[in-house]
């Protein structure tokens, strides 16, 4: 029985998040850049010949039909395949943190088993089935850190320097649904271009922008300001990913990762240059080895 082992999904970080507007439809207009880093999930895929999708839980209870499921019951149904799969789940990145875990398991599913089921699907259908799942699969499908903007599906991707980073990710989680939701929420900022967003960084392209979640982040989940008063106690500028709870600042000098509070969990990280699975589907179809 043929196993594909040890494949990774990455965690995002949301450099910036802006609020540009709203459309007719309640959906939000956003600008972001997001970036890949190494603090991963590890899925272990093998093949079932009896067509069943089964999931084995490695480090914590995942709930029944999570994204990994999903991901692999639409790709299954796409295309008719006959075959199945189990996949044990080691999780490590945290859930409600703003980091992107689900979805990045979601992508990395549809990766691998477009692989191991020999599908040769190109990446636009893949982005397509990963899009209905949630906005973010596409970006972790792509493989490059990215400009977002739209509602999430405009990405473009974008060159990074490398840096290393402290995560900070309070006990509590978020609800992406209530952030969204509140009145308080701000909705107007000023709409940028990839090229200011290079140009007005004063050298340093992780100190551009804000968080627009995060004031209302910050109402719901005390954690959050929290990890964020911690970060600056550290001589560090820290911001919210995502929608949050987890919080990050650009490791400019030694820290005391030992004074951080015990509601924190804190992790170092270095941003990746491209996902570990890039090239694994092409325009084409075509996978490379």
């Amino acid at each position: 029985m043929q196993s594909l082992y040890d494949i990774s999904a990455p965690a995002k970080l949301n450099l910036f998040l802006h609020i540009t507007g709203r459309r007719a439809d309640g959906y939000h207009l956003l600008q972001s850049v997001f970036m890949l880093i190494d603090w991963c999930d590890t899925l272990n895929f093998q093949i079932r010949n009896d067509g069943q999708i089964s999931r084995e839980d490695l480090t914590w209870e995942l709930p029944k039909d999570d994204l990994i499921t999903q991901a692999a019951k639409a790709l299954q149904a796409h295309v008719q395949c006959p075959l199945g799969v189990h996949i044990g789940v080691a999780k490590s990145i945290p859930a409600q943190a703003g980091m992107g875990g689900g979805s990045s398991d979601a992508a990395s599913t549809l990766l691998a088993l477009n692989r191991l089921w020999k599908l040769n699907l190109p990446l636009e259908t893949l982005s397509q089935i990963g899009l209905a799942l949630g906005a973010d699969v596409p970006f972790f499908l792509g493989g490059h850190n990215a400009w977002v903007e739209g509602i999430g599906e405009k990405i473009t991707p974008f060159e990074l320097p490398s840096a290393r980073f402290v995560v900070a990710k309070p006990d509590a989680g978020l609800e992406t649904r209530l952030i969204f939701s509140d009145p308080e929420l701000k909705r107007d900022s000023k709409t940028a271009i990839i090229s200011g967003f290079a140009a007005d960084t004063d050298g340093n392209i992780f100190e551009y922008g804000r968080n627009d979640l995060q004031a209302v982040a910050q109402t719901l989940c005390p954690g959050v300001t929290q990890a964020l008063v911690w970060l600056e106690s550290q001589g560090l500028s820290g911001r919210m990913t995502g929608s949050g709870s987890a919080v990050f600042a650009q490791l400019l000098h030694d820290i005391d990762l030992q004074s951080a509070p015990s509601a924190l969990q804190v992790r170092l990280c270095s941003n990746l240059d491209v996902h570990p699975l890039v090239g694994w589907a092409t325009s084409d179809g075509q996978m490379t080895d």
